[in-house]
This record gives C-alpha cells, structure tokens and sequence, in this order.
C-alpha cells in the first residue's frame, strides 16, 4: 500500500513539461541478483517508468508510473522525443512463473504521452524477443529497437507520437544485437554485435533500413554505444567476457568515410553505463567492477566506479572519477552538464552527481523503489 500510495502522490503532482529538463528511468521490479544469478524475486511487482526533473535543485521525482522495462540489455531502453512530448520504453523480458528463474523474453513496445496529466501508456506494441535499445532518428520520423535474443531490428514509423511497424531487419542468428546510434543527418545508424564483436553499419533511406556493408572493430563484446551531439564521434563500451580482465571503450570516427575506430582504451571491468555530455567535451563510463559476482569470487568488489573522460584530438584522457553502487546500469546530463544521474540495480537508486568539468561531487541519492535500469533525456 505504502508503494501504491506513493505513486499516486506523485502523479498527482504532475504539470504537463514545456521544454523542462527530464530524465526517464525505466525501472525493473522482476529481476534481482541472487548471489550473482538474476532471478525473480519471490514477488515480482509491477515495472516502473520514473519521471525525473533535472531542473530542479537537487533533482525529483516529479512521477512514476507502471511501464514494463527491463534490466536485460544496455541501458538505453527508453527514448525521449526532442520536445519531451513522448517516450518509447521497450522490455526484453517479462516475470514468468514458468521461465527459468522466473523470467522469459519479452517484446513490448510502449509509448507514453509525457503531455498528459498525469502522463499515460497511449500504446502497446510488439517488436521482437529481447526488445532493448530503442532510439528515434534525428528528425522524429523513425523508430528502430534492437532484438537481442531474435538477432533483429524492428523499425517502426512516427507519426503525432504514434508508431507504426514497418518492418523488421534481419542482422543475424548470433549477432545478439545491443546498442543502436542514428548518425547526425539520419542517413546511418550503428548497432553493436554483442555476440560475433563488431558494430555494424546501418543504411537509412526514408523508412526503408539495410544492413551495410561496412562492420567496425571495437573490442570483445560491443554494448552500449553513443554519439556526440554534433554526430562526430561514437563511444562504444566493449564488454569482455566477464572473466575479472580490465575493458575497453573505443572511439569511433563518424567525420571518417568509411567509418572507423580510432582509440581504444582500458577503463575498468564491464563498462555498461556510457553517455556522453551534452557539449560533446566529456565522456561518463560506469564499470560495474565485479559487483554482480557471487560471493567468494576473486573478482567479486562491493562498488562500482563513475569515471569521466575528457575528449580533445580523437581521444580520451581520465578526467575525475567516483564510487558508485553495485550492478550499476544507465547514465544521464542534465541539459547544462553540471549534474550526472546513474543508476545502481542492487541499491534500487538513482546517484546525484555535481560535476565542474574537473571533480565529481556526490548528492543524495534518489529512491526507486525498482531497479533502475536504463535511462534517457531528450538530447541524443
């Protein structure tokens, strides 16, 4: 009752955005660690979408609503419109009784309209099994969702925030697509092969989307990836194997024709959290250094690390860094850079970061009450 009662106070308080400063935290309440394995708990509760406004001094949640999300894949499950009028969450997995460990692939699609009050699910759509990333092009008209477990992408149109499916691109049995990246001008995309390590190269033409020819090299295991505002430079963080070895990020060249890797650097174990700042000038990578294994493994830590890098040249060089908590997941900027959001699975929050371009200063954290799991603002 207490979450229940919770959440309506805090749509009650909702007022319709007008180009406000938002971050949507797509919020899985079906998935926990249990001594390294993920699991359902013995009461899987509703997911969740939190509503939160990064304007405010220090930042709120101004609303939370059931939206089904998911913890599997990146953490770039969710996209905001430029206008904040919508968004689009995707779920790669479900609560199952009948599934292992109490999960099962998922494939939900859903749009919510961020003008209602309060604001509402307005549709329910199907992509494929293991919907994550969902990104909308850079001139509002398309929608593509990587399906992790299908090997597929779903590409969908938008019109007055409604989408319609057209159509669904083959990218392969084992590519296990993950992270999706539209190019400034809308003509390419990126999407990153978690499963066969490398980030392929997507042709756009209107609605209609091909596989490319070109097929880049980052590092073992491609995940996240992200594009810098002015569409120069994508970051990749490359997974590993989860072996207890130091990962990599890369950087790759987008003013390049062809596209191309052009740096490579060691920043921790599993860099799954990746955002770049709003000005393009800094680069966030959450590694979750060992806090999503078991106990009595050598590998095992009790945090995470916030660590920003610095771009001048094609490269990056460490700038500040900071603990964080444990299987941390997605990162957000406020609109002018000064604060950082991440989120943290295990602990069920949201970290407030104050950030000066030199030093990291951490604020009270935000409480979830579901495991945060990936997270957008309507900047790229």
């Amino acid at each position: 009752m207490r979450r229940v009662l919770a959440g309506l106070l805090a749509v009650t308080a909702w007022v319709s955005p007008a180009r406000a400063d938002l971050a949507l935290s797509s919020n899985d309440a079906h998935t926990i660690l249990d001594n390294g394995a993920q699991v359902a708990p013995p009461e899987a509760a509703a997911d969740t979408l939190s509503i939160i406004d990064l304007a405010a001094s220090p930042p709120s949640i101004r609303a939370t609503l059931d939206v089904p999300g998911s913890v599997v894949g990146p953490p770039m499950a969710v996209a905001v419109a430029k206008d904040e009028s919508f968004a689009i969450v995707t779920s790669a997995t479900k609560a199952d009784p009948a599934g292992p460990a109490g999960i099962s692939p998922d494939s939900r699609v859903s749009v919510i309209d961020l003008t209602a009050t309060p604001p509402q699910v307005v549709q329910t759509l199907q992509a494929e099994a293991g919907a994550t990333t969902v990104r909308i092009a850079p001139d509002g008209t398309l929608a593509l969702v990587a399906n992790r477990f299908a090997g597929t992408l779903s590409v969908f149109t938008i019109d007055g925030r409604r989408l319609t499916p057209a159509g669904t691109v083959a990218v392969g049995p084992k590519s296990m697509p993950s992270g999706i990246a539209f190019t400034a001008d809308g003509k390419a995309a990126l999407v990153t092969r978690n499963g066969d390590h490398m980030v392929q190269v997507l042709d756009i033409d209107g609605t209609v989307v091909t596989l490319g020819a070109r097929q880049i090299t980052t590092g073992v295991a491609p995940y996240t990836i992200d594009v810098t505002a002015d569409g120069t430079m994508a970051a990749v963080g490359n997974m590993g194997r989860g072996d207890g070895d130091a990962d990599t990020v890369s950087l790759i060249d987008l003013t390049a024709q062809p596209f191309r890797t052009v740096q490579t650097i060691s920043v921790g174990r599993s860099p799954e959290g990746l955002k770049w700042s709003p000005d393009g000038k800094f680069l966030a990578v959450g590694t979750q250094e060992g806090t999503t294994k078991p106990a009595g493994n050598p590998f095992r830590a009790d945090r995470g690390r916030l660590a920003l890098y610095a771009l001048a040249d094609k490269q990056l060089k460490p700038v500040a860094e900071a603990p964080i908590g444990r299987w941390s997941q997605g990162i957000a900027f406020s609109r002018d850079g000064r604060t950082v959001l991440v989120q943290n699975m295990v602990e069920r929050t949201i970290q407030v970061f104050r950030w000066d371009g030199t030093k990291l200063w951490a604020g009270t954290s935000l409480e979830i009450g579901a495991g945060p799991a990936a997270i957008a603002t309507a900047r790229p």
